[in-house]
C-alpha cells in the first residue's frame, strides 16, 4: 500500500509506516536537517519547502488514486503546553493545509498527529469540530484518540493525540489499537543497551555542565521541580523518561545519573531532594557531583525507538531538534498496524454511520 507523508522531520513516523507494511512514495518537510536525516534513511522522494507551495504535487497524487494512507503531524506549537497555546499562530493553520492534502490526495485513510491540548481542551474545541466536520464533509469517519507512549513498550511518557480518518469504510480504530499496548522496559535497561557513555555507540555527548538552582523550585517527585538550572530535569531510571523536547540541547536536556545507572548506588537527587524537604539549604551552584552528565544523542535516539543504525544529519542542537520532534517509531508502527489491518479488509456492505463531532467530543472528554 502506498502512504505519503507530511511534515516528516527526521521520518520517525515513517519508519513506524514502513514497518507496519507500507510504502512510503512521497515526504516533505521544511527543515533543511531534517530532509538529510529523511534522505540518509529513507532516500530521495523527500521534498523541502512549506507545504502550501507544494500544493500542485499533492494533486498530482491524488490524480492517480492509488494513496491509501496519508500521515503527518502538523507542527503543534500554537497548541502545545510548552508554548503560548495560541490557536491563531501561524503554525497552528498548517493543520487546514494538512486537510487541504486530504482533500487533492483523497487517501483511503489518514493519520495526523499533535499534541493532546489540542484533543482536550476547551479553548480549542471550535478547531476540533472544524476539523471533525470537513473530514466528514470529505466522506471519511473519524475516530479521535490520545495515546502516551509508555503504554506501547516506549521507556518514555509522551502523549500524543491521532486523528485518524477512513474513507467510506467503518472506522475501528479505537477498539484495535488497545490490542497493541505492551508493557514498556525500564528506562535504565534501554540506556545500558545503549552502550556506556563514551563507547562507540554512545559518543554523541551533551558537554553542557549540570549546576544546582540557587533556590530550588521543590515538588514531591525528585524528579519534577527545578532543582537545577536550566529545563533539563534528572529521569528516573527504574521508570520511564518524561517527554523528549524539541528543545534538548545545552542545559535543556535531561539528567543522568551514571553511578545509578551503571552502578548500584542511590540516585544523587533523592538524596538531595530529601535533603531540601528537611529544611537543609541548597548546595553552591558549582559542587553537583560529577556523576550527573547530560542526556546524549545516542541515548535520545534509543528512548524514541529509532533503528540502532539510524543516521542523523546536521549540528548537534539540530540532531536533538529532530529527534524530540519525532513520534516515537514503535508507537508509529503500532498506529500504522491498525491502519494497515483495516485497509486490508473488504469495506463493509452497510457502511458505519459518521460520526458527528459533538459524538466524537463525548469520546474524548
Amino acid at each position: 500500500m502506498k502512504a505519503v507523508s507530511l511534515f516528516s522531520g527526521a521520518g520517525g513516523m515513517d519508519v513506524g509506516f514502513r514497518d507496519a507494511g507500507f510504502e512510503v512514495v512521497w515526504a516533505n518537510d521544511f527543515d533543511k536537517d531534517a530532509c538529510a536525516t529523511y534522505r540518509l534513511n529513507h532516500g530521495e522522494h523527500i521534498h523541502h519547502g512549506s507545504i502550501d507551495d507544494l500544493m500542485p504535487e499533492l494533486k498530482a497524487l491524488g490524480s492517480a488514486g492509488d494513496i491509501a494512507c496519508l500521515f503527518g503531524g502538523p507542527p503543534c506549537q500554537g497548541f502545545s503546553v510548552a508554548g503560548k497555546m495560541d490557536a491563531h499562530d501561524p503554525r497552528s493553520k498548517l493543520v487546514w493545509s494538512y486537510m487541504e492534502a486530504v482533500k487533492l490526495i483523497r487517501p483511503a485513510a489518514f493519520v495526523m498527529e499533535n499534541v493532546k491540548s489540542l484533543a482536550t481542551l476547551e479553548k480549542f474545541s471550535a478547531v476540533r469540530e472544524g476539523l471533525f466536520k470537513e473530514a466528514n464533509k470529505l466522506g471519511y469517519n473519524v475516530e479521535l484518540v490520545v495515546l502516551n507512549s509508555k503504554d506501547f513498550g516506549i521507556p518514555q511518557g509522551r502523549e500524543r493525540m491521532f486523528l485518524v480518518g477512513f474513507r467510506d469504510r467503518p472506522n475501528r480504530f479505537r477498539d484495535l489499537i488497545a490490542d497493541r499496548k505492551r508493557v514498556a522496559p525500564k528506562l535504565r535497561d534501554v540506556l545500558l543497551g545503549v552502550g556506556k557513555i563514551g563507547s562507540p555507540t554512545n559518543n554523541r555527548i551533551c558537554r553542557a555542565k549540570v549546576t544546582a538552582a540557587a533556590s530550588p523550585v521543590m515538588r514531591r517527585s525528585p524528579y519534577a521541580g527545578m532543582l537545577f538550572n536550566g529545563q533539563g530535569r534528572p529521569l528516573n531510571l527504574d521508570g520511564h523518561a518524561s517527554t523528549l523536547p524539541a528543545s534538548m540541547g545545552g542545559n535543556r536536556t535531561p539528567i543522568i545519573d551514571d553511578a545509578a545507572l551503571y552502578g548500584d548506588e542511590t540516585p544523587w537527587v533523592e538524596e538531595y531532594h530529601a535533603h531540601l524537604m528537611d529544611g537543609g539549604d541548597p548546595i553552591d551552584w558549582q559542587t553537583v557531583p560529577e556523576r550527573l552528565r547530560r542526556l546524549t544523542v545516542d541515548e535520545a535516539i534509543a528512548i524514541q525507538t529509532f533503528p540502532r543504525d539510524y543516521k542523523f544529519a546536521g549540528p548537534q542542537s539540530s540532531v536533538f531538534k529532530q529527534i524530540g520532534n519525532a513520534v516515537p517509531c514503535t508507537l508509529a508502527e503500532a498506529v500504522a498496524s491498525v491502519v494497515f489491518e483495516l485497509l486490508s479488509e473488504s469495506p463493509s456492505a452497510t457502511k458505519k454511520r459518521r460520526r458527528t463531532s459533538d459524538e466524537l467530543e463525548l469520546e474524548i472528554a
